[in-house]
């Protein structure tokens, strides 16, 4: 994608955060997670009952969902069951509350669908500070999405599989 389409994603007004996940890659990200029958599977933005992901939880697990367009809010409605994991492509406008609202209902799982340049030493380092750790991470290619995305797997109580380096390089003037 060229630099001109960055720009214009980056200084749009209106967030255009409605991005159907391909069912097979809703599939491939629920089959990542180890989960156990006892697991409630919570998917925060279904879209609709055939949704990419809530359709394709495991059957033998509890599921419950919001969806904003339904009038269940993720982010105010509280859930009738406390999820153990929380599995979705989540809205990349308010990424940072998203994040905030998964760690407040404090799952064994937390796991997205994320652009890659979204997935900063800042958001990775608020989750561990909470407790996750990055277990998994799958990097794909989904057409006419921006840029590269993964799926990240960061469980409770696991030590992470990223290390930071926050010295600032700079290259040398030969």
């Amino acid at each position: 994608m060229s630099s001109q389409v960055s720009h214009k994603i980056k200084n749009r007004k209106v967030a255009k955060d409605v991005f159907i996940t391909p069912r097979d890659l809703a599939k491939a990200h629920v089959n990542m997670i180890e989960y156990t029958k006892n697991d409630i599977w919570l998917d925060p933005c279904r879209f609709n009952e055939l949704g990419s992901y809530y359709s394709q939880f495991p059957s033998e697990c509890k599921k419950c969902w919001f969806e904003i367009q339904e009038g269940k809010d993720f982010l105010k409605d509280e859930c009738n069951d406390k999820p153990t994991i929380i599995c979705c492509n989540l809205p990349y406008s308010i990424i940072d509350v998203w994040l905030d609202r998964c760690i407040e209902l404090n799952p064994r799982i937390i796991s997205f669908l994320i652009g890659v340049h979204n997935l900063t030493a800042k958001r990775t380092e608020k989750l561990e500070k909470a407790g996750y750790g990055l277990s998994r991470i799958k990097m794909m290619k989904v057409f006419d999405w921006y840029g590269m995305s993964a799926i990240v797997v960061f469980e409770k109580g696991k030590k992470g599989i990223i290390e930071y380096d926050r010295k600032v390089y700079h290259t040398e003037k030969l």
